[in-house]
C-alpha cells in the first residue's frame, strides 16, 4: 500500500521544488568572471589614458600659478615639493592687461555670433532638406556635400579681396561672415541626416491638426533635434574659439582675438612662460565650461544610433 509523505498546511512541494534556486553552471560563473576582469582591464586602461591625456593640462594650470623665477629655475612638478610657489599674481597681471582683456572681447564677439547663425540657419536649412518639398534640392544638397570637401586655406585670398571690396577686412564682422561661411555645410549635412531620423508620422499628425512648417519645426523638431543641435553648437564653438589661422589674416591688432593674442606674446617674449601658461589656462576655460554644460546633450547625440 502506497504511503505519502505528510506536508505542512498551506505548502505545494511542486511549487516549492519551482521555487528553489537552481544551482548556475560552471561555464556561466566563468563567462561572469572574465566579462567583470574584461571590464577591470578596459576600465584600467582607459583610466590610465586618460591621467597621460590630462598631465598636460595639469602642468599648464600649475605653470600659471608659478612665477617667472620659479618657471625658469624648475619644472612644475615640483610644487608637490614647494607649495609655497603657488600665486594668482599672473591672473591678476593678466586681467588687468588692457590689450589681452581687449582681445578676449573679440573672441566672445567673434564666437558667439558665429556659433548661434550657424546653429539658426543649419537647423532651418536642415529641416527643409530632409522634410520640405521645392525644385532643386537634391542638386542644393550635392552642393552643400560638396563645399564640405573645400578646404579653408583655398578660400582665403578670394575672400580676402572680397572684404578688402567690401570694407569690412580687418573687422570682427568679416572673421564672423567667414566662420559662418565655411560652417554652415557641415551644420546642414549633419542637422539633416538627423532630422530624417524623425519618424514621418509626428509630423504627418501636426499637419492634420493645422499646424504650419514653422510651428512644425519649432515644436517638433527642435525638442527631438536638441541633442544634435547642441553637438553641433559644441562643435562650432570650439572650433570658432581655438581658431587661429583665419584670426591671423582677417584681423588686425584691434581686433584680434585670444589666440592670435597669445600667438604675439609668445613671439615677443619668448620665454615668458607665467604670460603664456596663464592667458592659454584662461583661453581654454571656457570651451571646457560650454562642454560640459551640454556634455549630456553630445552624448545624447552620440548614442541616438544605437537606441533607434
Amino acid at each position: 500500500m502506497a504511503t505519502t509523505v505528510p506536508t505542512a498546511p498551506g505548502t505545494d512541494p511542486i511549487a516549492s521544488a519551482r521555487r528553489a534556486p537552481k544551482p548556475r553552471p560552471a561555464g556561466s560563473r566563468r563567462s561572469g568572471t572574465s566579462a567583470l576582469l574584461g571590464r577591470s582591464v578596459v576600465n584600467l586602461v582607459l583610466g590610465i589614458v586618460a591621467v597621460f591625456w590630462l598631465v598636460p593640462s595639469f602642468g599648464l594650470f600649475l605653470s600659471s600659478l608659478r612665477s617667472s623665477t620659479d618657471n625658469s629655475a624648475s619644472g612644475w612638478w615640483t610644487v608637490f615639493a614647494a607649495p609655497a610657489q603657488l600665486t594668482v599674481d599672473n591672473y591678476a597681471g593678466l586681467l588687468g592687461n588692457a590689450q589681452f582683456m581687449g582681445s578676449f572681447w573679440n573672441t566672445i564677439a567673434i564666437t558667439v555670433p558665429s556659433t548661434v547663425l550657424v546653429v539658426v540657419i543649419g537647423a532651418l536649412a536642415g529641416y527643409a532638406f530632409a522634410w520640405m518639398r521645392f525644385p532643386g534640392r537634391d542638386a542644393l544638397l550635392i552642393v552643400v556635400i560638396v563645399l564640405l570637401a573645400v578646404p579653408v586655406q583655398v578660400a582665403l585670398i578670394p575672400v580676402s579681396k572680397l572684404f578688402g571690396a567690401l570694407g569690412i577686412f580687418g573687422s570682427v564682422l568679416g572673421v564672423i561672415l567667414f566662420h559662418t561661411a565655411f560652417g554652415l555645410p557641415f551644420a546642414i549635412f549633419l542637422l539633416r541626416n538627423f532630422f530624417t531620423q524623425i519618424p514621418a508620422e509626428l509630423m504627418e499628425a501636426a499637419r492634420i491638426d493645422g499646424a504650419s512648417e514653422w510651428r512644425i519645426f519649432v515644436r517638433v523638431i527642435l525638442p527631438l533635434g536638441m541633442p544634435a543641435i547642441a553637438s553641433l553648437g559644441i562643435f562650432q564653438f570650439l572650433w570658432v574659439w581655438n581658431d587661429m589661422l583665419v584670426a591671423l589674416i582677417f584681423t588686425n591688432p584691434s581686433s584680434q582675438p585670444v589666440t592670435v593674442a597669445i600667438q604675439s606674446q609668445l613671439r615677443q617674449f619668448g620665454a615668458n612662460i607665467d604670460v603664456l601658461s596663464s592667458g592659454a589656462f584662461l583661453s581654454m576655460l571656457i570651451p571646457l565650461v560650454v562642454f560640459f554644460a551640454f556634455q549630456r546633450y553630445f552624448v545624447s547625440a552620440l548614442l541616438a544610433g544605437s537606441t533607434k
